[in-house]
């Protein structure tokens, strides 16, 4: 008896040593973060040697998952750009080999599917390397600092590869297409080559969903979601789908600053997910440990019952939208402060703000709301940007804002 139990109990211990271990979400959420945010990818600038170090590891990713390569050099889409230290030329992307410039690694797989349409899932994957000239950071002594870009977008890409682990389990309709984009810090670089050089047919394509800053989401300040004027069903399936009451912020415009941009260009219908702006944006403090892993699971949840809820639909519609961005007023001054873009009350919220700018100077504070500047009103982040226009470097001004129910107001110079 003693014998025929040790058997019993020997076959179990095999049995499960040949399991395969069991997927926990927020584990391998934070361990993407974690490598993709590391020093040793120096910032995943485009054209460094740690964007490709992050190339392979979402390529890697993608194999180990099981699915298929996509690009032209099996998972990667390699293209060549000849950049200028001139900030006003623009940078030639898709050149010749033999120009002088860098090459970029967008990285591509498909979970390949009964269907013949295409759903895109997308998130760039580049940062700032140690800062250039779209960094916020102001260093001292001009001394330079990795900025590992944890939030943007470890976070997106993340989400990504959630996401490609979980669709493999499912029965879908129709095949998924993982977009690991490069060079969107610099332009939309990788989006838009890709746009004009597709591996896949784009007239299949359903819709695409970009991923961009997903990693900082608060319950109290809620969900960005732009895009939803891209086709009449996306506000209805958002609400449909959001299980787990996510506040979502929506904006129906298609076009933006990051790769939905270039999918709504080509008349694809798009989302983008966004979990809002803050202190570290583009500086060296947007480190992994600042990332909310379960806010990560709970969008790439949100995600992923859309793209389920709508794989039996035929292929959804695409309208145009109004490009709001082209009605921004344009202004020559600062206030020194950080928006929050997820905020939906009166006035504008500010979300930091920055060393020896006039807000600072001022006393006002992170968390503090504009209700008016100069003679102007501000209901919402347009009337700020309107009212801040009226304003050239020198000028003087009174700022009211509201703090904890309390009105005050402040004396500031541009």
């Amino acid at each position: 008896m003693r014998k025929h139990l040790s058997l019993i109990l020997l076959t179990f211990i095999l049995f499960n040593c040949s399991q395969e271990p069991v997927y926990n979400p927020i584990e391998q959420i934070t361990e993407d973060v974690a490598i993709l945010a590391s020093d040793s990818l120096m910032g995943r600038e485009v054209g460094t040697e740690g964007e490709k170090m992050a190339a392979d590891y979402i390529s890697n990713q993608f194999e180990q998952i099981g699915l298929s390569p996509k690009g032209t050099d099996g998972f990667y889409q390699p293209f060549f750009i000849k950049d200028s230290d001139n900030p006003h030329e623009q940078a030639q992307v898709g050149v010749s080999e033999d120009s002088a410039g860098i090459t970029g690694y967008n990285v591509l797989a498909l979970l390949d599917n009964p269907g013949d349409e295409v759903v895109v899932i997308g998130a760039h994957y580049d940062h700032l390397g140690f800062g250039g000239f779209s960094s916020l950071f102001r260093g001292i002594g001009g001394k330079k600092e990795v900025h590992n870009g944890a939030d943007d977008n470890a976070s997106g890409v993340a989400a990504m590869l959630h996401l490609a682990r979980v669709l493999k389990t499912k029965n879908l309709n129709r095949d998924v297409l993982f977009f690991g984009i490069t060079g969107e810090e610099k332009g939309l670089w990788g989006s838009n080559y890709f746009a004009k050089n597709p591996t896949i047919d784009l007239t299949k394509v359903n819709y695409m969903i970009n991923m961009d800053m997903v990693g900082r989401l608060d319950e109290t300040r809620g969900l960005a979601v732009n895009g939803t004027g891209t086709s009449p069903i996306w506000n209805w399936m958002l609400d449909n789908s959001n299980a787990d009451s996510i506040k979502l912020i929506k904006s129906e415009s298609g076009v933006g600053p990051s790769d939905h941009t270039s999918f709504y260009l080509q008349d694809i219908p798009v989302l983008h997910f966004f979990s809002g702006q803050h202190e570290d944006y583009h500086r060296p403090g947007d480190d992994a440990e600042k990332v909310n892993e379960e806010g990560i699971l709970l969008i790439a949840s949100l995600i992923e019952r859309i793209i389920v809820d709508l794989d039996d639909e035929e292929k959804i519609a695409f309208t145009k939208t109004k490009n709001e961005s082209r009605n921004n007023p344009r202004f020559t001054v600062t206030l020194g402060v950080v928006p929050d873009y997820l905020f939906d009350g009166n006035g504008m919220r500010i979300d930091g703000v920055s060393e020896d700018k006039p807000a600072k100077l001022a006393g006002i504070q992170k968390g503090d709301i504009v209700i008016q500047l100069g003679d102007s009103a501000v209901t919402d982040m347009m009337s700020y940007m309107r009212a801040l226009s009226a304003f050239q470097k020198g000028d003087e001004t009174s700022v009211i804002i509201e703090r904890n129910g309390e009105k005050i107001s402040y004396e500031i110079k541009f």
